[in-house]
């Protein structure tokens, strides 16, 4: 009987428990035992995990966050964790490994897989900066969250003539701040592939005052930078994978709005309020049909691969093509933004 392992890492994001019921309850159906490995790559590593069965995910579809826990351990970044993690897959008698996660999380899967490790991922970010797939799940809910808090800010804007900065997360690319921007009708949003023009910006929101507007909602992603300026972060240090901790151009923004057209500025960090809570039912569906086709990648023994939505199809590509690059926004899709700018 084949038992297939199942891990989650990274960022907690909804349509986690989604994924988990559906390739348990796939793998039930096939026949397949299934093991859940706790924390990610960090529960490989110490042979943490437990027996999943249907009872152990009747009623999670709708939890937020992962019942298997998370972690952003790195196995390739401590000498002897990489044959620790090979070890155990062996110990816990896996026939594969399902590896649900972002570009970190599937760029060590794709490692392990060429080490001889039989591995499918699973397209996991709020981000939706994977390459190889249209969108990932837990996007959905995350650009859902992020709009009605900017429809919440309209209002206390608008009351107390304010502009209103929001800051999302979307790290390296500007998904999140586009979408969530659009839907909630921000008049500026920011975001990293376009560098920003503190004067253009400062330039749009007087140009609204001089219509008669009295308030202005600004969007920025986390990982927005100033022209001929470095990112801002919270902190230098990095995390397991070389990472940055973003966060807090929200306020340097805020500040240099309110500083150069002498308007009332505030600012809201969204923070992990966008990755929290119960997943949309786009994200459930999707996360439910991701986990039945991983099934289907093991048992057709195509590892390697991640799945993929491609159009309305699930499909499979190549690991090593999921994490070749970050998938970022594209400048069509922005300028369908700007036309509403100001």
């Amino acid at each position: 009987m084949k038992r297939i392992g199942i891990l989650t890492g990274g960022g907690d994001c909804p349509g986690l428990n989604p994924v988990i019921r559906a390739i348990v309850k796939k793998s039930s159906v096939m026949g397949y035992k299934t093991v859940g490995i706790k924390d990610g790559w960090k529960g490989l590593i110490h042979k943490d995990a437990i027996e999943l069965t249907e009872k152990s995910v009747s009623g999670i579809l709708p939890k937020g966050g992962t019942i298997l826990g998370t972690s952003r351990t790195n196995p390739f970044k401590e000498p002897g964790d990489t044959k620790k993690a090979i070890s155990n897959y062996r110990k816990l008698g896996l026939s594969a490994l399902i590896a649900i996660g972002g570009e970190d999380t599937l760029g060590a899967a794709h490692k392990l897989c060429k080490m001889g490790l039989k591995v499918v991922g699973v397209p996991k970010t709020i981000d939706n900066d994977l390459n190889a797939t249209d969108f990932t799940f837990g996007f959905d809910t995350a650009i859902n969250i992020v709009t009605e808090c900017i429809d919440r800010l309209h209002t206390t804007a608008e009351s107390h003539h304010r502009i209103m900065v929001c800051e999302v997360m979307g790290r390296h690319a500007g998904w999140i701040a586009v979408y969530a921007g659009m839907a909630g009708g921000a008049n500026v949003v920011l975001i990293p592939e376009v560098p920003v023009d503190i004067n253009e910006v400062c330039s749009l929101i007087k140009g609204r005052h001089k219509k008669g507007k009295t308030f202005s909602i600004v969007v920025v992603a986390e990982g927005a930078r100033f022209k001929k300026g470095q990112e801002v972060v919270q902190e230098e240090n990095l995390d397991a994978f070389g990472h940055i901790r973003l966060g807090g151009i929200g306020q340097t923004l805020a500040d240099m709005i309110e500083s150069k057209t002498g308007y009332e500025t505030r600012v809201t960090v969204l923070g992990h309020i966008q990755r929290g809570g119960s997943p949309t039912a786009m994200d459930r569906v999707l996360g439910t049909r991701f986990g039945v086709a991983a099934v289907d990648l093991v048992t057709k023994k195509k590892f390697g691969q991640m799945v993929s939505l491609s159009g309305n199809k699930i499909i499979g590509v190549s690991l090593s093509k999921a994490v070749s690059k970050l998938k970022t926004v594209d400048t069509e899709l922005y300028d369908i933004a700007r036309t509403f700018f100001g």
